[in-house]
């Protein structure tokens, strides 16, 4: 009997010991790191939890909740494709609104968090959330392809001045967000739009 406490005990510890080093092979991250699963491959983003609080908190519960599962990249915009009169921006946009639309509009607004509060301005590889109205932001997002100083606090892009909620940062797949940019597009839409599998946390 004794014998057979003792091949537990050692049992115990060595579950112990591999316990620990499985939690110490994960990455300690000091930001929320979350990864969008898409057909061309994966994409993680670097979420900026102490500077835009509110929106990095709405995002990863939709995430939690399993709302991104069957999204797409819908929509891209390019220097071709939009008004010559109107300041230019380059992006593409996913989220639900095609797979889920009516899940999408009936969630609340997110409070608008701006770039002159967080501090997070839209360069190459920010993600932020698209909004009509202030106050309207939910799942849909986009990400910049190139700096987009219209897009913040102030900028031309926004007639209300106070610019869309950038929330995070590409760390890892801008070669995908590349490959993106450069699919078959028609009037702003990808055609077809390229699915997004999942968005989970890391």
């Amino acid at each position: 009997m004794d014998r057979y406490k003792s091949y537990g005990s050692i049992f115990n510890n060595w579950l112990v010991i591999v316990l620990c080093l499985l939690a110490a092979c994960r990455p300690a991250y000091r930001n929320p790191h979350i990864e969008i699963q898409t057909k061309l491959g994966d994409i993680e983003i670097e979420l900026y939890q102490d500077k835009a609080p509110k929106t990095v908190a709405a995002f990863l519960l939709y995430i939690d909740s399993g709302l991104y599962r069957n999204a797409s990249f819908y929509r891209i915009l390019n220097d071709e494709n939009q008004p010559s009169n109107a300041p230019k921006s380059e992006l593409v946009q996913g989220g639900i609104w095609k797979t889920n639309y009516k899940k999408s509009a009936s969630l609340p607004g997110i409070p608008h968090e701006t770039t002159k509060q967080t501090g997070i301005l839209h360069k190459d590889g920010v993600i932020s959330l698209a909004r009509q109205a202030l106050g309207t932001a939910t799942t849909e997002f986009f990400i910049c392809v190139g700096d987009q100083p219209g897009f913040d606090y102030g900028g031309a892009n926004n007639a209300d001045g106070q610019g869309y909620a950038a929330f995070g940062k590409v760390v890892k797949g801008m070669n995908i967000i590349k490959q993106l940019y450069d699919a078959p597009e028609y009037e702003q839409l990808f055609d077809p739009p390229v699915d997004i599998y999942n968005i989970i946390r890391l």
